[in-house]
């Protein structure tokens, strides 16, 4: 198995380390969607370790990274990947006590986050965190150039893809029963906005 590097973990993970201490709860069973190289698991379990994280990912490729990580890096409260596609209509999850998702909602379709908040809706117990970081687009935010360029080049790639308007993600987080709690700004022009189920 193949550890996959992701450089931007790298510079952010602090960063997000420092909005999730204040955001999830000290224990209990984190549910990290679109984990991707898995960098982000190792650096955040050993952060904080009372949580139990549970890595997954709809691509095998990132599954065998995320394998590759944990086998070599891992401690016990890394829990083994799980294949994932966030706009399945069933998750192979019951419960979670918060919900982790990094740099997904701008690189997959839009039924992607639809199936994120429907899916915190069901599995987050009233209070429960769900914390996205990425992105976005905002009606009462200039956009910066670096952003535009980005989200022209995504939709270069594949016209599915973009960055989302954080309006969009407040109406299907409010048609799951969850409302923003919180929004933080974040290096390189990114946020980690933060729902909790009403």
């Amino acid at each position: 198995m193949s550890k996959q590097y992701a450089p931007a973990t790298q510079r952010n993970r602090e960063a997000i380390g420092d909005v999730l201490e204040r955001e999830f709860p000290e224990s209990g069973l984190v549910l990290e969607i679109a984990s991707g190289t898995g960098e982000h698991a190792i650096y955040l379990t050993r952060r904080f370790p009372r949580l139990t994280w549970q890595p997954t990912d709809p691509s095998p490729e990132a599954l065998e990274s995320i394998a590759a990580w944990r086998d070599e890096e891992g401690g016990d409260n890394l829990l083994a990947p799980l294949q994932l596609d966030a706009s399945a209509g069933e998750w192979p999850v019951e419960r979670a006590d918060a919900i982790f998702c990094s740099n997904m909602t701008h690189i997959s379709p839009t039924a992607a986050t639809e199936g994120l908040m429907a899916a915190a809706g069901r599995l987050l117990a009233a209070g429960a965190p769900l914390a996205i970081y990425g992105p976005f687009l905002e009606a009462d935010v200039e956009t910066t150039a670096s952003n535009l360029d980005f989200d022209a080049s995504l939709k270069s790639r594949d016209p599915a893809w973009g960055l989302r308007d954080a309006a969009w993600v407040d109406g299907l987080a409010a048609a799951n029963g969850l409302e923003r709690t919180a929004r933080h700004a974040m290096p390189a022009n990114n946020l980690t906005l933060v729902y909790r189920k009403t």
